[in-house]
This record gives C-alpha cells, sequence and structure tokens, in this order.
C-alpha cells in the first residue's frame, strides 16, 4: 500500500524510470540527508512523466500509510510521483533483497532497531535495477542524474 492507502503494484511503475530506496520516518541518522537528496532529484524530474520515485519503509509498525502520508506531506511531494510503500516486514524485506539486492535488517542491538544501506536504486524501465549510488556521494548522485537522463534518451 502507499501513503494514500491504495495499492500499488510494478504496474504503478510501468514504462517508468524510477529512483528507489529504503528508510523509516523515525530515523534520524542516514534517511533524512537520503531523502533531502531524493528531493532535490525528485525537483530536478517532477515535471518529466517518465521518472517517479519510491521509498519503503523498513518500519512495518509504525510507519503506517496514514504515517507515510504525513511525511510526504512535509516533504511537499506530490503522491503520485513519488510513492511511500508499506507492507509487511516479508514484503518489503523480501523486496529488498531480492529485486534491489539491497541490505535491510532488522537488528534491537543498534539504535534505532534497523540497519540499511544509504543507497539510491535507480531502475530502468523494463525494472532492471541500472546502478546503486551512496547517498552521501556527490559524485555518485551527479552520475545518478546523468544516468538518468541516459535512460531518458533510450526510449
Amino acid at each position: 500500500m502507499n501513503q494514500d492507502s491504495l495499492a500499488i503494484t510494478n504496474r504503478t511503475f510501468d514504462s517508468k524510470i524510477y529512483v528507489a530506496n529504503f528508510f523509516f520516518t523515525s530515523c534520524t541518522t542516514i534517511c533524512p540527508h537520503m531523502q533531502r537528496v531524493m528531493k532535490d532529484i525528485f525537483e530536478e524530474y517532477k515535471y518529466n512523466p517518465d521518472v517517479m520515485f519510491l521509498s519503503h519503509t523498513i518500519d512495518y509498525k509504525y510507519d503506517t500509510p496514514s504515517k507515510l502520508k504525513r511525511y510526504a506531506q512535509k516533504l511537499d511531494v506530490d503522491g503520485k510521483k513519488w510513492q511511500f510503500a508499506y507492507g509487511s516486514k516479508e514484503d518489503i524485506y523480501g523486496i529488498a533483497e531480492q529485486s534491489y539486492m539491497s541490505a535491510v535488517i532488522e537488528d534491537a542491538k543498534v539504535k534505532e532497531n534497523f540497519i540499511h544501506q544509504g543507497y539510491l536504486l535507480l531502475v530502468d524501465k523494463n525494472r532492471r535495477v541500472r546502478g546503486a549510488y551512496d547517498s552521501d556521494s556527490e559524485e555518485q548522485i551527479a552520475q545518478l542524474k546523468s544516468d538518468i537522463n541516459t535512460l531518458l534518451q533510450e526510449h
């Protein structure tokens, strides 16, 4: 489900290039910076109908669709262009590992109970992951934008 409590599927992103990530709304470490970087990229492509954004919450207990809706409103982003996905632990963690080859771990030993990467993942119109970019690296974010432009020219 998304932030509007509507079902989202792969078809939601048919024929779209999208940037995906994994986060949780109560995160105080890497998530706020990662989401600011996503917001900056969103602002560059918000009028391009071929580019979308997808943030999967990894906090399946706390981040309900209504919390994701408030989070999206706080970021001031359009819900149709930037989807915030909520699902069961099995679904979201499975997507992370199997579809994006991204690490997401629930761990009570760490401060915020979750371990995850601060990568932004670029997915092409055929649902192939084309790159993973460290949100802390200006050079990698510049490469992500360049790669988005390359993918836009391919189709």
